[in-house]
């Protein structure tokens, strides 16, 4: 009892003497720094803006889990899972669990993106220029719509799987969450709306942004915008609207490497063929694409031999593959900071193509032009004549482990095998994410996805 009574007196003492002390003592703690506090300024605005692109280089972002996990789902037998890890092996088979933290995490880090450029939208006053408001908005808005379309993609059916109008997407969060209350509980909004909201993010952001090459730059452009405006446009066949958005964003004066490994290889530089790419150092970002892809690294992805069995034998391509202890890994990422390609020439030139094939019309250039030009980089003799195949295996092979085939297989309606021959139509809801359970159980008022029940 007498400890007890000592220790009060104690504290109420030490109480006393420090309110006479230099109130230099009495600050605020800084582990947590509320956005009025930390945006009062227009650099304040422009370094939070910088911290946007930060979460893109995570590797729940574009640093490598956006492309990895979505082909690994996408999978028809010509890639294989042979690491340790048990959520992308659940992926690769299409037997996820709703507790998955791949899945969990992807989600969480779009979510925390989205809520920095909420942030940044919501200063965007603050800034001392119109010409820095609109940079400073553009930039936001192009992060903000890319995000939204990846987490719509993963997340939800396809444009074309029944009615975009009711089926349930992902939660638009517009404005700044500051508080994790009962008005954080948001629902799905529906697929329409979500490409409604990453178009008018995206077109804004175009209108925005500046014009000036992405070569060598850490910041979006309006070019960058434009590429992927076209990648929104293909996913809901929207082909002309495609066809002229790729057409734009190849007008930034773009050129192609010399070589197609000199695309990838090229280090922590940007080339002449990158419209947006994600900067790593060893400072900064995660490429988590050397990670699993590289043999010099931890080599868990196994390229099959179906895969490499759809290239000519003269195609520059197939050299970025290479056979060691009975596995066959691709060389693509095997630069350990090597940025990431997230838009670059060659795909706008695809899309292009196809949008004017499908579209029946010629913008910028015909649609074989544009397959030949990337034909001949890989060291492929021409076609003379095209059709929708030969433009979709060029597409299939130029772009091989960037992140496009789970897109690519649902808006062409193709099928895939899961590891035990089960055939899997392009809009069975395996090929769908689940809502994290995380997510499902701190907010009732989200819907989780059919097959997750």
């Amino acid at each position: 009892m007498k400890k007890t009574v000592y220790a009060v007196a104690t504290a109420l003492l030490l109480a006393g003497s420090l309110t006479s002390c230099d109130k230099k003592l009495d600050i605020t703690p800084v582990n947590n720094v509320s956005a009025d506090d930390a945006l009062k300024t227009s650099s304040d605005v422009e370094a939070a803006l910088v911290g946007c692109y930060t979460g893109l280089q995570n590797d729940e972002a574009y640093g490598g889990y956006f492309q990895l996990m979505s082909d690994l789902l996408a999978d028809n037998g010509e890639i294989s899972f042979v690491g340790t890890y048990t959520q992308p092996i659940q992926i690769s088979r299409k037997a996820i669990l709703k507790d998955n933290s791949f899945v969990q995490n992807m989600w969480t880090n779009a979510y925390n993106v989205i809520n920095r450029t909420n942030n940044v939208l919501a200063n965007i006053d603050k800034l001392d220029t119109q010409a820095k408001k609109d940079r400073v908005e553009g930039e936001a808005r192009f992060i903000r719509g890319a995000m939204y379309f990846e987490l719509v993609k993963l997340y939800a059916k396809d444009w074309n799987d029944g009615s975009p109008s009711t089926n349930p997407g992902v939660p638009l969060v517009l404005t700044p969450t500051k508080v994790l209350d009962a008005t954080a509980q948001v629902k799905r909004n529906t697929v329409a709306e979500v490409y409604a909201q990453v178009i008018t993010d995206l077109t804004t952001a175009e209108t925005k942004m500046k014009a000036t090459s992405a070569a060598g730059a850490f910041f979006a452009n309006t070019y960058a915008a434009a590429g992927m405006l076209s990648r929104v446009y293909l996913q809901q066949a929207q082909f002309p609207l495609a066809a002229a958005a790729a057409n734009r964003a190849i007008a930034g004066n773009y050129t192609l490497t010399p070589s197609y490994a000199g695309e990838f290889h090229s280090g922590s530089s940007n080339t002449a063929e990158d419209i947006f790419a994600i900067q790593i150092s060893a400072q900064s970002g995660s490429n988590e694409l050397n990670t699993f892809y590289s043999a010099n690294r931890r080599g868990d992805v196994d390229v099959e031999d179906k895969h490499l069995a759809q290239y000519s034998l003269t195609d520059d391509r197939r050299k970025l593959f290479t056979v060691s202890s009975g596995q066959r890994y691709s060389n693509k990422f095997d630069e350990l900071y090597g940025n990431i390609k997230v838009i670059r020439l060659a795909e706008m030139l695809l899309t292009r193509a196809e949008a004017n094939f499908r579209a029946g019309t010629v913008v910028g250039a015909t649609p074989l032009a544009d397959v030949n030009r990337v034909r001949a980089r890989a060291g492929l003799a021409p076609l003379v004549t095209l059709t929708l195949p030969a433009i979709l295996l060029e597409r299939k092979l130029e772009l091989a482990f960037e992140g496009f085939r789970l897109a690519d297989v649902k808006r062409n309606k193709e099928s895939v095998t899961d590891p035990k021959g089960e055939v899997l139509p392009w809009n069975s809801t395996r090929l769908i994410f689940p809502i994290p359970l995380r997510e499902i159980n701190v907010n009732p008022n989200l819907e989780q996805n059919e097959g997750y029940k």
